[in-house]
């Protein structure tokens, strides 16, 4: 028997291995059964070189539970071990024989995992002994047999083995989950679903006599050979997509994939899939599996990929990504900086592929990844430009267009008279109906922009398009969307101006949430007597606030919307002039003594010294303030009176509020009774 004190650099190492070395204490299963796979790749190297001349026999890794005994053993036929070999590397922590084994066979070993030699020493994070039983392949080695409960003493004695490989079996005594075979087998699922070499757990079981009970066959839980290991030319798209049935039971098959392989200048293989991403998505940090030889490794992949493709799903694998000891964190370091970059150019260049090919196809898929090409170009300046070739517009026709296919179509029609071309576009087809008829019946074309993304996609576009503005098709009336020439005068005097403002505004009925600002525009006779329209730096103000917490100030405003009073419309010039002709008498005089008040209020504010009043004028003006403020309530409530027996005036501005959605209840009840009646 072999006595002795592990070599260590601390006396507290243990400690740190149980607390701290790793994120879960589950990961021990994914190292253990690393450290087999690894034995195991070793025999099948040194076999191909001749190294070992004896049969590999089978080839596999079995994991035992025994809830009875409280152990949980986890058995190889690799390499084994002699006696000098676990002094070497079990009794030395952190001298790593995978990477002097690599250093040998660098050129031709087969997947080697493990980089620091602290794979075993998790077993202590779930077990108060753990005891090894091995057998080396070396011609007249004899079996050993080493145990350790947790402290830096060990024992080491002759074994009982009689076949090639090695035993590790983990006496486990609080950590009562891990003897349960549905937790040992639903974390094997979760780490080992992928790795070369066979992993065994438990039986095969079907059911018999109203029961599930195990059969003779052995259990395999992993696919030795995942799709993303083999060459694109040897795949099928069924291959595909039954691969991504497997990574993903019970979802939507995925739109397109992208298999990546690339050998130089480092190593990284994988398959992304493009799923279809519903409009209200959320980046979602597990959708993206990271392998390093087939061995899970984290599922937040942050840093080795773009954020943007978080919204993709699928696998990467790569033994380049340098990881910390418990391969449970990315170090970010240039080599991930490259792969990242990598990762980026190859979607891009695939999806310009799938574009040239098949435009078709592309286009009808546009729908379901137009958010995450938009959220790429968005956050990613190297895809943005890359996706300048093939990102698509779509009109109010179900038309798809490039950027420049686009700019050819609406160049001579939609540049105004500052050169400038202007992009229309509606955010709801049904609710601006009206002002996509509008601005369709004038020749120009409208785009549709109703993603989630849209609002802010827009601000990039007129950043990268030189002389290039996007203007929301209600956001102003037709005929000033696209100003050609100089507008037309309004033909109303100051007076009916004043009159035709409180006429409307005095039956405009309270909306929840929204405020009203009139004006008059000489429009074609035409067009509507009564335009609503939107603001729209105020209203991309308040969709990206939406969005970004940090912009609540506007997502608190009200909607404010601007009621523009067809002054060319017969239906207005008729409430107009009737208007004149019934309140001229009584306003005028009202409106001329606002006028005399207001001029003798500046008369004295400019006679004043230093622009200071002296206590008797500022009493005066504070006098003509009053004056004029009842002078004008009267005034108000004069045209008020006379405008609520004008239903024509309420029916149309209901009308203008019913075409945009913002006429409701009691209000839009009473626009009923009032229709019916002027029928």
């Amino acid at each position: 028997m072999q006595k002795g004190t592990i070599g260590v650099t601390t006396e507290n190492i243990f400690p740190v291995i149980k607390k701290f070395l790793y994120s879960d204490h589950e990961i021990f299963l994914r190292e253990l059964i690393s450290n087999a796979v690894d034995a195991t790749q070793k025999i099948r190297t040194l076999s191909s070189f001749g190294e070992f001349k004896g049969q590999l026999g089978d080839l596999n890794v079995k994991v035992t539970v025994d809830k009875n005994a409280g152990t949980l053993t986890v058995s190889d036929h690799g390499i084994g071990m002699t006696a000098d070999d676990i002094d070497r590397y079990i009794n030395q922590i952190a001298f790593s024989g995978a990477e002097e084994f690599l250093e040998k066979y660098k050129d031709n070993a087969n997947a080697i995992i493990g980089h620091f030699g602290l794979g075993f020493y998790s077993a202590f994070m779930v077990a108060k002994k753990v005891v090894i039983n091995s057998l080396s392949y070396k011609e007249g080695a004899e079996p050993v047999r080493w145990s350790c409960d947790g402290s830096p003493e060990y024992e080491m004695t002759k074994g009982d083995r009689s076949v090639r490989g090695t035993d590790i079996t983990l006496y486990i005594d609080d950590n009562k989950e891990f003897l349960e075979q549905s937790r040992i087998d639903t974390l094997l699922k979760k780490y080992c679903r992928f790795l070369p070499v066979p992993v065994i757990s438990g039986k095969e079981q079907e059911w018999k006599d109203g029961k599930m009970v195990d059969t003779d066959r052995d259990k395999v839980i992993n696919n030795t050979e995942p799709q993303w290991t083999k060459k694109p030319s040897e795949l099928k798209d069924e291959d595909y997509l039954n691969f991504y049935r497997e990574l993903y039971p019970g979802q939507e098959d995925p739109l397109f994939w992208i298999h990546l392989n690339v050998d130089y200048p480092f190593t990284l293989t994988g398959i992304l899939f493009f799923p279809k991403i519903k409009n209200n998505f959320e980046i979602t940090k597990n959708r993206i599996q990271l392998y390093c030889n087939q061995v899970f490794v984290t599922d937040s992949v942050e840093g080795v990929v773009p954020e943007f493709m978080m919204l993709l799903q699928g696998v990467i694998d790569s033994p380049d990504i340098p990881l910390n000891v418990s391969r449970s964190y990315l170090q970010s370091d240039t080599a991930v900086k490259k792969i990242s970059s990598y990762i980026t150019k190859k979607v891009a260049s695939r999806l310009e592929d799938i574009f040239k090919v098949d435009r078709a196809e592309f286009e009808k898929k546009w729908d379901d990844i137009k958010i995450f090409i938009q959220y790429g170009m968005l956050t990613d300046d190297k895809f943005r430009d890359a996706a300048m070739k093939f990102v698509l517009l779509k009109d109010s026709d179900n038309r798809y267009f490039t950027l420049d296919e686009y700019k050819t179509l609406i160049e001579a029609q939609q540049t105004d008279k500052n050169s400038n071309i202007v992009y229309l576009y509606a955010t709801d087809p049904v609710a601006q109906f009206n002002y996509i008829k509008a601005a369709t019946d004038r020749g120009y074309d409208v785009l549709l922009m109703d993603g989630q993304l849209d609002s802010h996609f827009v601000g990039l576009l007129e950043n990268k398009l030189e002389k290039t503005s996007f203007v929301r098709v209600d956001s102003d009336v037709i005929d000033n969307l696209i100003q050609k020439d100089d507008k037309k005068d309004v033909d109303l005097s100051a007076l009916q101006r004043n009159i035709l403002t409180t006429v409307f505004r005095s039956q405009t009925p309270e909306v929840d949430k929204a405020q009203f600002l009139f004006s008059f525009e000489a429009l074609s006779d035409k067009s509507q007597p009564i335009v609503i329209t939107q603001n729209e730096y105020m209203r991309r103000m308040k969709d990206m606030a939406a969005m970004q917490p940090g912009m609540n100030f506007y997502g608190e405003l009200p909607d404010s919307y601007n009621l523009v009073v067809n002054t060319e419309h017969p239906l207005i010039a008729k409430i107009r002039d009737a208007a004149s002709a019934a309140l001229d008498d009584q306003v005028k005089p009202l409106a001329d003594r606002i006028e005399a008040d207001n001029a003798e209020i500046s008369k004295i504010r400019d006679a004043a010294k230093d622009k200071t009043l002296g206590a008797e004028d500022d009493q005066k003006v504070k006098d003509l303030e009053k004056a004029v403020g009842e002078t004008r309530d009267s005034q108000e409530k004069i045209i008020a009176d006379y405008a609520k027996n004008q239903p024509l005036v309420k029916q149309l501005i209901d009308l203008a509020l019913l075409g945009n959605g913002l006429l409701k209840g009691k209000d839009l009840s009473a626009f009923i009774d009032r229709s019916i009646s002027l029928l």
